[in-house]
């Protein structure tokens, strides 16, 4: 009886496995730059739009009601309008460049080893500043300083001083610490390494907390006719004594266009001093 013949197996193709044979290669696609630019900068295309046609349409509304003798005085331009914008801007303004001066230093203090202990008291006092109504910070404002535009913008530092502290020592403390050390390898001093190394890399958290600050100071400074100190709330308020709801749809729509217009060009801003690769 004869052994049974033992066929050989099929050589591999060109000396790889069959199981490992390739199917067709994943094809990725990548979108063109243009496109890519304009999905990062979608927020800053849509919202002059936005802008533009919400002050049309209050334009709109204007001409086709009808207005009495009452409309005419309160929504009068050179009267009551710009003037109010103006104290309105002057107030966001100025209180937001007090909170930043405020805010920012403090913040970098607080993320120094000497002083990091005073990071929870001092946050324990800029969060009490948020924690009381707004209305009632303006009337503490105003029993302690008076009436005035003044009196405003110093309620209005207070009550956002913790969105501007509070991102600058989370910019700060989320620095890698090897490149800090890396700098001060290089012969950098402990004050160089904050300026070219630990504030660059902080800045995008820093400025969206300014951003923040900035609109919640738009819409608070709404409030600064109730203790004297102007701004578009006083044509909201004459709309509701008046009970004219042309005035006080008038006044409410250039509250929240001025709102939107600055957190554009804060956002714009925001952009442009974003450093490179962040």
């Amino acid at each position: 009886m004869s052994a049974p013949t033992r066929t050989a197996d099929p050589p591999a193709a060109a000396g790889r496995p069959e199981s490992a044979a390739p199917g067709p290669a994943p094809t990725t696609t990548r979108r063109p730059p243009g496109v890519r630019l304009i999905k990062s900068n979608a927020g800053l295309i849509i919202s002059p739009a936005i802008i533009i046609t919400g002050a049309l349409l209050l334009l709109w509304n204007y001409n086709r009601s009808d207005r009495i003798f009452q409309d005419e005085r309160a929504l009068d331009w050179e009267r009551n309008l710009r003037p109010q914008l103006e104290q309105h801007l002057s107030i966001t303004l100025w209180s937001t460049l007090f909170t930043i001066l405020i805010a920012v230093p403090l913040g970098i203090m607080l993320t120094r080893p000497g002083y990091k202990r005073l990071g929870g008291p001092i946050l324990a006092v800029a969060t009490s500043g948020q924690a009381i109504p707004a209305f009632g910070l303006l009337i503490l404002a105003f029993a302690w300083l008076g009436r005035g535009p003044w009196t405003t913008i110093w309620a209005l530092t207070l009550f956002t001083i913790l969105p501007v502290l509070r991102n600058t020592i989370v910019g700060l403390e989320q620095v890698n610490q090897s490149v800090i050390e890396a700098g001060r390898g290089m012969g950098l001093t402990k004050s160089q390494a904050l300026r070219e190394i630990e504030l660059p890399l902080a800045v995008p958290v820093i400025l969206a907390g300014i951003r923040t600050a900035l609109v919640i100071n738009v819409g608070m400074a709404a409030l600064a006719y109730l203790i004297g100190g102007g701004g578009l709330g006083a044509t909201i308020g004459a709309g509701i004594q008046l009970r004219r709801d042309l005035v006080l749809i008038t006044g409410a729509g250039m509250t929240a266009l001025v709102a939107l217009s600055v957190d554009w060009i804060a956002a714009i801003i925001e952009k442009g001093l974003r450093p490179r690769g962040l």
